[in-house]
């Protein structure tokens, strides 16, 4: 039954070639990012601020990361070209009527469907979960998604 000398190991069996890299799944990525701060890697909760980048933050996130400027931490890289809070825009986002994440889930017994959004858009419904583009106005504050900014070709804010 092996080893008992009929057989030769061949080179495949015995030399493991490099591991594949892991790969990052793109959808879960993308929710992350909607679901997430950016700097402190918790969940977003109003207020929300962006930058010129698009990336969201909690408020209180850049807040404490501007206060703290000791010389022994390292800028993040996920916030290392914010250097004041003018360079943040503050959302104005839509609550999703549909989404009732955090009101069922407070015991910790109930599946968290990621797929479902937060916010919407007020002018198309489309969810805010990372598989449309959004674009917040840096005047206003307003979140829409790229459809909705295609479909009203206008300069001002549509509220």
């Amino acid at each position: 039954m092996g080893c008992d000398g009929g057989t030769i190991p061949k080179r495949h069996e015995l030399v493991k070639g490099p591991r594949k890299a892991e790969k990052v799944d793109k959808n879960a990525e993308l929710v992350a990012r909607w679901h997430y701060c950016a700097l402190s890697q918790e969940k977003l909760r109003r207020p929300i601020v962006a930058c010129e980048l698009g990336r969201l933050y909690n408020k209180d996130a850049v807040i404490e990361f501007l206060l703290d400027k000791s010389a022994d931490k390292t800028p993040l890289e996920a916030a290392s070209h914010i250097r004041s809070i003018k360079n943040v825009t503050e959302l104005n986002l839509v609550d999703n009527p549909a989404w009732n994440g955090d009101k069922e889930s407070i015991k910790g017994d109930k599946y968290d469907d990621i797929q479902s959004a937060r916010f919407i858009c007020p002018v198309v419904g489309l969810e805010m979960n990372g598989r449309h583009r959004f674009c917040f106005l840096r005047s206003c504050g307003c979140v829409f998604s790229e459809r909705a900014l295609k479909a009203i070709k206008a300069e001002v804010c549509h509220k």
